[in-house]
């Protein structure tokens, strides 16, 4: 019996077994660019065969992995709503457990670690205002933690992610002011002070400068200073303050996604920052 070469081993081989249209579309769907002859070997067509159906498996898993991502996500808003309404209700250790289980459910979409959730997961602009609701959750932990020994170490840490969380928010100033009256009454302050030296020497952001010019820039800083010693010691500066904190994250993903509006706001706030740098 006469053999032929395999087209895609080169193996002679008896007799080909045709590829037909349904493998070749699923050979398509899973990336395959190679040309696919339209007949080959029988061991050629048991290895594309098994690798499309791993193929399909995997696809299978990573579709569920995602779905199980999205629904997750979706979860937290109640989870959200449960914690807050314990607030109230001022039933603090099923607050917690609200507010942990919303944690988790970040870690989970975000895959990572308890300490490893941070700003940078949330830089996509349909996340940011998730920002305020990860800091206000570890603002309510930080006093929640207070009222035991036992969760120490957990308060800690719920002071240090507040602060690495909350300098992005528009209730940064309103936080603060809570943080310095509830040191004076705290069981355990030194977890309290802990949060505040950390919020001291990570200032909150001045988004739009900070899109325009970096975060080092001389304007950002300059900007940054009469926030703090001017605006931040009136009632009105305060409010300006919690206002542009509201607004201001949209403006500055609108320029980071269109880079050359950049150019005529970095004018606008060279020449603001010189005057009030007088």
């Amino acid at each position: 019996m006469s053999q032929v070469p395999c087209p895609k081993c080169g193996t002679p081989s008896a007799s080909l077994v045709p590829i037909d249209g349904t493998l070749t579309a699923k050979l398509r769907e899973s990336g395959n660019t190679e040309p696919i002859p339209p007949q080959v070997c029988e061991n050629c067509y048991a290895a594309i065969a098994g690798g499309v159906a791993r193929g399909s498996m995997l696809m299978a898993r990573e579709k569920a992995k995602e779905q199980k991502r999205l629904m997750l996500w979706k979860s937290r808003v109640n989870l959200i709503k449960k914690a807050r309404q314990c607030m109230n209700d001022k039933m603090f250790s099923d607050a917690a457990v609200a507010y942990e289980k919303y944690l988790k459910v970040l870690e989970v979409v975000f895959e990572c670690k308890a300490s490893e959730l941070s700003p940078e997961h949330f830089k996509d602009s349909a996340r940011t205002q998730e920002l305020t609701v990860v800091a206000s959750a570890y603002w309510d932990l930080l006093r929640i933690y207070d009222t035991s020994n036992k969760y120490g170490d957990r308060q800690m840490q719920a002071a240090k992610k507040l602060s690495q969380f909350l300098r992005f928010t528009p209730i940064y100033p309103d936080i603060l002011r809570k943080a310095e009256a509830f040191a004076k009454t705290a069981k355990h302050p030194d977890a309290i002070r802990s949060f505040l030296k950390l919020s001291s020497d990570n200032k909150g952001r001045c988004f739009i400068a900070t899109s325009a010019f970096g975060y080092e820039s001389l304007e950002v800083q300059t900007l940054t200073h009469w926030r703090d010693n001017v605006l931040l010691k009136s009632v009105i500066g305060c409010a300006f303050v919690n206002f542009y904190y509201l607004v201001s994250p949209k403006i500055a993903s609108v320029l980071d996604s269109f880079p050359s509006l950049k150019i005529p706001v970095r004018t606008v706030l060279r020449v603001f920052a010189k005057k009030i740098a007088k």
